[in-house]
């Protein structure tokens, strides 16, 4: 693993840290993040209900608002068509409940994954029209609609888009309204919301013409798991809703939630975006990902706390096979990679098999990709056919890899860095040789070295619980506002690093000591790796060792044995002590 400091220019940090009255090192952490004026870091560490923007500046906001009025008043049958993902489900969630606080009444529909796929289909419309249903709002799907928008309207229904996905060179669907603010001609500020986003400006909106403006906080929490869950950037209006949301979760009132937070045993803490997006999210895409999406809406829908639980159990449930079923196709990735050289040294990764589950195996590429460092293709065999996708990473455009030969799928589509796709299962080897070829073209194998970002030199004698009380002040973390990492050199490792559950490892770090001191090593720190015991040993990291470490910092609440630790994120062995000049000063 190669490091490399983030960016920023060191004369506006002085100029922050001094109009914004902050420590140089949380001015550092904001300018490298785009933050580069007082008013900006105000905002950004102050969110509020005040910076969320007027609905009414999303292009086709007005028509939507007037067909959604009209539909309520005359009580009319309305279908809201979703996605099963967490921003799918939720977006139904969000604008059912604001339909009905308006005294309106909403059926939905949200796909089966293997079944259906993704998107809208002709004949969902077609059964929803039959049943006198005479308007259709899509959340989460639906910009590249076309065929869908063509059937609404022969069939008199009519359809507004709300989704977040780029449009194609086609422009937008012939619906009655489009809701998307990365269409052109749009100009809603922020372009980066989620699909839950966009269905919550609906809500918004909704809400304050029929003086019901007091309850929009509410609606925060389910769209700060959206947000979080689908790793938008947490800049501007997102960081508002993950913000404000993060700390409405910590008292949940929906009977759904309430159960969700307690069987991810999330109950007696305070929630950070790491919560949602490893404990909450996996649970919730647990339903769309092994069986049906629906479970989602009605748990959040669900008024008897004993059904509540029903439902979340059996999310839990579902978890806990989707992740038995990942680390059956990953250790089956694995075995394959190891006994097959022709596989393994391609550019690009495909690794097929049979009857993979096609909810977990972009999961598994995910897995493949952090721990090969090249882009992976995962397929499943089925009758014929292999059902894909992929992942990559930062070097290489997996989209316009698939696009290199076309021919060869069924289906395809993503973006940069994620795919689906599928194609007949005789032409896997040949797509495992075009895309090596094209990987070759354009890759190396130092695009292969996975890059660790770090934002300063603390050397552990300058953490403080006062520096990681600013640290919180930049939460949420997540996309375009990441977690900062640091770096200090010459550390001591007190104790023999010890292994935890096989694959964790855990060990105390010792501060060096000031030049011209005693040479005993004082104070520390414990630190800990997840899944690093495999790389400590490999690395034969021993107690008296001295190393360097990049790590985030953490607080452990336990009464006993708590206080300020390191969470490691790579760790290797040094040659002497470092004599470093830190970036930062003591917050």
């Amino acid at each position: 693993m190669r490091w490399q400091i983030r960016t920023a220019d060191e004369e506006v940090v002085a100029r922050l840290s001094a109009d914004a009255s902050l420590p140089r090192l949380i001015a550092r952490l904001m300018v490298a993040r785009g933050i580069d004026t007082a008013e900006a870091a105000h905002n950004f560490l102050n969110p509020g209900l005040d910076q969320l923007h007027s609905p009414q500046l999303m292009l086709g906001m007005d028509k939507a608002a007037e067909r959604l009025r009209r539909a309520i008043a005359n009580r009319e049958q309305i279908l809201i068509y979703g996605d099963y993902d967490v921003d799918g489900t939720t977006a139904v969630v969000i604008l059912k409940t604001a339909i009905e606080l308006c005294g309106g009444t909403a059926d939905f529909h949200v796909p089966h994954r293997i079944r259906e796929g993704y998107g809208m289909k002709d004949d969902v419309i077609e059964r929803a029209a039959a049943a006198g249903v005479s308007l259709i709002i899509s959340v989460d799907t639906g910009i590249r609609a076309f065929a869908a928008a063509e059937t609404a309207r022969r069939l008199g229904v009519d359809l507004i888009v709300t989704d977040h996905h780029l449009p194609d060179d086609h422009g937008v669907p012939p619906a009655l309204a489009v809701l998307n603010p990365n269409q052109s001609g749009c100009g809603y500020p922020c372009k980066a919301l989620c699909g839950a986003g966009v269905a919550f400006k609906v809500a918004q909106l909704l809400l304050q013409e029929s003086n019901r403006a007091h309850l929009i906080p509410s609606f925060l929490k389910m769209v700060a798991i959206a947000t979080i869950a689908d790793a938008v950037p947490l800049t501007g209006e997102n960081r508002v809703f993950a913000k404000l949301g993060l700390a409405g979760l910590r008292n949940p009132v929906n009977a759904g939630l309430k159960a969700l937070l307690e069987v991810a045993t999330l109950t007696a803490r305070k929630l950070t975006a790491t919560d949602v997006a490893f404990r909450l999210a996996p649970r919730i895409n647990a339903a769309g990902r092994m069986d049906v999406a629906r479970d989602v809406i009605e748990l959040f829908s669900v008024k008897d706390a004993a059904r509540a639980r029903e439902l979340a159990a059996r999310l839990n449930q579902l978890n806990a096979e989707r992740q038995e079923e990942e680390r059956r196709i990953f250790t089956a990735v694995e075995e394959r990679l190891s006994t097959a050289p022709d596989v393994r040294d391609t550019y690009c990764l495909v690794v097929d098999g049979d009857s993979w589950h096609r909810g977990v195996i972009g999961i598994a590429a995910t897995r493949v990709v952090e721990r090969y460092g090249r882009p992976a293709l995962v397929l499943s065999r089925e009758d014929g056919e292999a059902y894909g996708s992929g992942r990559s990473i930062p070097a290489f455009h997996l989209l316009d890899a698939l696009e290199s030969c076309r021919d060869m799928f069924t289906r395809f589509g993503g973006h940069a860095h994620a795919v689906g796709f599928s194609l007949p299962c005789d032409r896997v080897q040949a797509l495992r040789s075009a895309l090596d070829a094209y990987a070759r073209q354009r890759l190396t194998p130092a695009d292969f070295v996975r890059v660790l970002d770090y934002d300063a030199e603390l050397p552990l004698n300058e953490i403080t619980p006062a520096l990681y009380r600013n640290l919180q002040r930049l939460e949420p973390f997540g996309m375009s506002n990441p977690e900062p990492v640091f770096a200090a050199r010459g550390a001591r490792v007190a104790y023999p690093p010890k292994t935890l559950k096989h694959k964790h490892v855990k060990m105390r770090l010792s501060v060096a000591p000031e030049t011209g001191a005693s040479s005993k090593y004082v104070r520390g720190f414990d630190a800990l790796g997840w899944r690093m015991a495999e790389q400590v040993q490999n690395s034969q990291i021993l107690a008296n060792d001295i190393v360097d470490v990049a790590f985030t910092l953490e607080m452990n609440d336990h009464p006993e044995f708590g206080g300020l630790e390191l969470r490691l994120e790579d760790i290797t062995k040094a040659v002497a002590v470092h004599n470093t000049v830190a970036v930062s000063t003591p917050a």
